[in-house]
């Protein structure tokens, strides 16, 4: 028996990423950049050609920095001059998220950059899964206009958090897309499907890529102590089509 067909939003860090997931078979593209810190704006340059060169869906991560959700006035002011440069690219849709100190969703803010985004669809991202209540998160994050919720359903991973993304599908009806995301693969897909309900689902489907240099200096780091110079991950296309054929062939 076939699973009913799902939506795959892939998260993109890259160019490189953006056209594999469409090559792959991805619905859409959650362009982010700094995907190790959960995702921050990607840079202007990234956003126009990503927009010149994808024919699928096209939705931009507008966070100022890595850390908490907890924002300035200065970094509200970032967001909404990075919302605007978007509407004017062309991109289909805006994810961000924003908290109170007290771990609520921050309905105030987030009504407001929800309304500094229309008339793009917002997705609430994973700042949902360090909310202190979430079945009240949800009815905040719906209550701010938010259309679409991104989660690991406050667990390691989507799978480990199966059973909370069940229910907040449940609760959340017709009002608002549950997308359930982290370390969604091939070889859960189905699984998640049957077990939340949920019919969009979020994925990286990255793989390391060998770098191409042939100098090589290992001793030195440009960024954090130890890390390596010449390791990075990208979407792979056939990750992206092996989840989909997974879902859609079981």
């Amino acid at each position: 028996m076939k699973s009913t067909k799902i939506l795959l939003e892939v998260c993109a860090g890259s160019l490189t990423s953006c056209l594999a997931a469409q090559s792959g078979g991805a619905a859409r593209v959650e362009l982010c950049d700094n995907l190790n810190e959960g995702g921050t704006t990607p840079s202007y340059g990234l956003l126009a050609v990503a927009r010149d060169r994808l024919s699928i869906g096209l939705n931009v991560m507008i966070r100022p920095r890595g850390g908490d959700f907890l924002y300035d006035e200065g970094e509200i002011e970032v967001m909404r001059r990075d919302i605007e440069q978007c509407k004017r690219l062309g991109v289909d849709g805006i994810v961000l998220g924003a908290l109170t100190e007290d771990g609520d969703v921050d309905v105030a803010l987030t009504g407001e950059l929800v309304a500094w985004a229309a008339p793009l669809p917002v997705t609430f991202h994973r700042a949902f899964d360090l909310t202190r209540d979430p079945l009240q998160a949800l009815e905040q994050v719906i209550a701010s206009g938010c259309r679409r919720l991104l989660s690991s359903g406050q667990a390691a991973s989507a799978f480990l958090g199966g059973e909370l993304l069940r229910d907040l599908h449940a609760a959340a009806g017709a009002r608002l897309v549950v997308m359930p995301g982290c370390g969604v693969r091939a070889d859960n897909i189905v699984a998640l499907r049957q077990l939340t309900g949920c019919r969009e689902f979020h994925s990286s489907a990255r793989l390391p890529v060998a770098s191409a240099m042939r100098y090589r200096k290992e001793s030195l780091s440009m960024g954090m102590v130890g890390a390596d110079e010449y390791a990075r991950e990208e979407t792979s296309a056939d990750q992206v089509a092996a989840i989909l054929q997974a879902a859609h062939g079981a």
